[in-house]
């Protein structure tokens, strides 16, 4: 794995290396390879113990009921409902007592 980090010649104190989160370290070292191999090392201390570094996939999550949309489709009955449904819409339209 690969993560950006940012090496800084400091004046007359060397180079820095540092690594943004999860990796918010900082390693100081007289060249470039010092500072990143004292990088390394606290970025490898940080994964010991079972921690881990997890990629995650974030997005739209499906709409929980869409997994039965078109599940009459094929239903030779589900016409006979419909009509059934639609007579009642009907009906009930036609009936000034229903609210």
């Amino acid at each position: 794995m690969q993560i950006p980090v940012l090496v800084e010649c400091v004046k007359g104190n060397g180079y820095r290396a540092r690594g943004k989160e999860p990796f918010a370290v900082i390693a100081r070292g007289a060249t470039r390879e010092e500072a990143l191999a004292k990088l390394r090392a606290k970025i490898q201390a940080r994964l010991k113990n079972g921690t881990e570094i997890v990629g995650l996939e974030v997005g739209p999550q499906p709409h929980p009921l869409a997994v039965f949309a078109g599940m009459f489709k094929d239903d030779p009955d589900f016409e006979d409902v419909l009509k059934i449904m639609a007579d009642n819409r009907k009906r009930m339209n036609e009936d000034a007592n229903v609210p």
